[in-house]
């Protein structure tokens, strides 16, 4: 599939100079400008990390109305080569390329991720809430290029997860480059229960915390 000519639909957070930059796509179900993804490109802005967001042709066409599904993989894949030759030919030698997401987008990221045969090198991958699998399919696992992945990956995860629990993962064998950082009493979007003493608010805090400390420690000195 070629890539298309047409810009991509993209909102920048962060200071144009930054060393690190990070492309961040949604998930499947919500767009590039809802409080989770706010959350994560504002916080990381903030210590100073170049946040680009990335939206998906079926979620920029559903702001001109009506719904439409996801992008079949072909697709998803094909923006994301996109977004990163966009994004890449804005960089200076010195600024480093991150690439992540929330659930879907962070999946579709960590195939090119995987491949590295991307139009920059990518130094580092950030998945927030991955689908392991679907709800209720813990047998229909998504992790065979996570097994042996060879670019560092940081994966931000609420310990409940529908789509990966902390005690499903634990019998998984990733490949050493896979950090985890586990948000507590966490569901997808890394909402706790009340009972558990931990508040969304804190746990969206200690995510975005997690991943400028993973950026931060790739960076080249």
């Amino acid at each position: 599939m070629t890539e298309s000519s047409e810009p991509l639909a993209t909102r920048t957070d962060g200071p144009a100079d930054a060393t690190a930059v990070l492309i961040l796509a949604h998930g499947a179900g919500a767009a590039m400008d809802t409080p989770f993804m706010d959350a994560f490109a504002q916080g990381v802005a903030e210590a100073g990390i170049r946040c680009v967001r990335l939206e998906f042709p079926y979620m920029a066409a559903r702001r001109s109305g009506g719904r439409r599904p996801p992008d079949r993989e072909p697709v998803l894949r094909t923006t994301w080569h996109q977004a990163i030759t966009q994004v890449s030919e804005t960089l200076t030698p010195r600024q480093q390329l991150f690439i992540g997401g929330k659930s879907m987008g962070g999946r579709i990221a960590s195939l090119i991720a995987a491949e590295q045969q991307a139009a920059r090198p990518i130094a580092g991958l950030v998945c927030l809430g991955y689908p392991f699998h679907p709800p209720g399919k813990p047998q229909a696992t998504r992790i065979a290029h996570l097994e042996d992945i060879a670019t560092p990956t940081l994966i931000v995860q609420g310990e409940r997860d529908p789509f990966g629990s902390r005690a499903e993962v634990a019998e998984y064998r990733l490949s050493p480059q896979v950090r985890l950082h586990w948000l507590t009493d966490g569901e997808h979007s890394f909402k706790p229960r009340k009972k558990s003493g931990a508040t969304e608010e804190g746990n969206l805090r200690e995510g975005v915390a997690a991943v400028v400390a993973f950026c931060q420690s790739l960076l080249r000195r």
